[in-house]
């Protein structure tokens, strides 16, 4: 998925919780501007002079109220319908100018955080708060003309007519200046969370390309591992075939038993190849070294030693032979663990204990460790010793323990050669 343009992004529409959501900013709007009004005129605290009467002004707030119903469907209808009205509502004189204030506040912050068209949604806002701006110079320029006010309790340094200008210009210039700077910041954080989004949605996509292809390059070494496995017996029932074939006149007996060698060898490779199948690929590489087993454990413990870590080992039940391939996913579940726990676990000591059951080996590796750079995840190490597993019809535990450390314990079936 190619990475869009944020310069060009388009915010998408409210959804139909959001649009339910503005409809009840609407009525609470529509609720608050009937009480406030009322409140004025119970009051007699006019904003302006010769009021209409107080249904005339209800009127007024029913009318800036309702557009804020599709406010976010149509920001930039909202915000010129409510600008229009709020003029022609203090033209007419209408008792309250806080709540009318409080919903073009609303309006043209809608336009900043959900206008698409971001040109539109600039220009536009600067061209309604140039239109207040000259509405409001035009009503201070007729109360300047007009009859000096009653400014019986100034007591202040600045003349009050010049006092007043100065104080509704700086209060409209802060009004308007926040509403346009909040709308924007609305609009940039939506932008910066859909980035986020996507980043998420790209990294979901990543992690699952390198979980298929560690899972594809584990069936890959898998395949490879047991390459020399099939290829022993395939060989070892070649040889005996032949043995048999050129002393079957002379010696019988001796026949007999390269014959038993052949079919032995037989069951054991039908048992490897069916824990194969769906699992090995076709191509699988061959001329590689032999794959080590259970003998091989010692020295891969003193590897881990020689990094300073103390490792213990235990056997427990009667040691015996089981399978080349089991033998190896053994092998390699102890390796990926010790690795684990040298490069993640910032353990001092860990304990490798193999288990021989009556139909199984189990393993269980525990160190002391409390992590200092694990993944946060299910790492590649886990998927291939799952996919070991898998092959022969294993299981594997691997998390935390109660008290301190990481447990990594994997159980094989060593029977499965006896089904034939």
């Amino acid at each position: 998925m190619e990475e869009p343009d944020w310069n060009e992004w388009r915010r998408p529409g409210p959804t139909p919780a959001q649009r339910r959501r503005d409809i009840g900013i609407a009525v609470i709007v529509l609720l608050c501007a009937i009480e406030v009004t009322t409140l004025v005129n119970s009051m007699g605290a006019f904003t302006f002079r010769n009021p209409p009467s107080l249904a005339v002004q209800l009127v007024w707030m029913v009318a800036l109220s309702v557009p804020l119903v599709v406010r976010r469907r149509y920001p930039l209808a909202v915000m010129v319908v409510v600008s229009v009205i709020f003029i022609a509502a203090q033209m007419n004189r209408v008792g309250d100018n806080l709540v009318p204030s409080a919903i073009l506040f609303l309006a043209i912050f809608t336009v900043g955080a959900w206008e698409r068209n971001r040109v539109v949604a600039r220009w536009s806002r600067v061209g309604v708060i140039v239109s207040m701006f000259l509405w409001l110079g035009f009503n201070l320029v007729r109360a300047l003309l007009g009859p000096r006010g009653d400014f019986e309790n100034a007591a202040g340094p600045i003349d009050p007519v010049l006092a007043s200008v100065l104080y509704g210009l700086e209060f409209n210039v802060f009004f308007f200046l926040f509403a346009y700077v909040v709308g924007e910041m609305a609009w940039l954080g939506a932008r910066r969370l859909a980035q986020l989004e996507f980043q998420q949605e790209e990294l979901r996509r990543s992690q699952e390309q390198n979980t298929q292809g560690a899972i594809a390059a584990e069936r890959m070494r898998i395949a490879r591992d047991l390459h020399d496995v099939v290829a022993h017996h395939v060989s070892v029932m070649g040889i005996q075939a032949g043995a048999a074939r050129r002393v079957l006149d002379s010696d019988p007996a001796l026949a007999r038993d390269a014959l038993q060698t052949v079919e032995q060898t037989a069951r054991t490779a039908i048992s490897e190849l069916r824990g194969l199948l769906g699992v090995l690929r076709a191509d699988a590489e061959s001329d590689l070294k032999a794959a080590p087993g259970l003998d091989d454990l010692p020295e891969l413990l003193e590897n881990a030693r020689a990094t300073g870590l103390n490792v213990s080992h235990g056997v427990y039940g009667a040691p015996r032979d089981v399978p080349p391939g089991v033998a190896l996913s053994a092998y390699r579940v102890v390796q990926e663990a010790l690795t684990n726990v040298v490069k993640h676990a910032d353990a001092k000591h860990v304990d490798v204990r193999m288990r021989f059951l009556d139909s199984a080996l189990e393993l269980e590796i525990t160190d002391d460790g409390r992590g200092r750079s694990a993944p946060s995840g299910p790492g590649f190490g886990l998927v291939g010793m799952r996919e070991r597993l898998a092959v022969h019809g294993g299981s594997l535990e691997a998390g935390p323990r109660r008290d301190a450390g990481y447990l990594v314990r994997a159980s094989l079936p060593t029977v499965a050669e006896e089904k034939a």
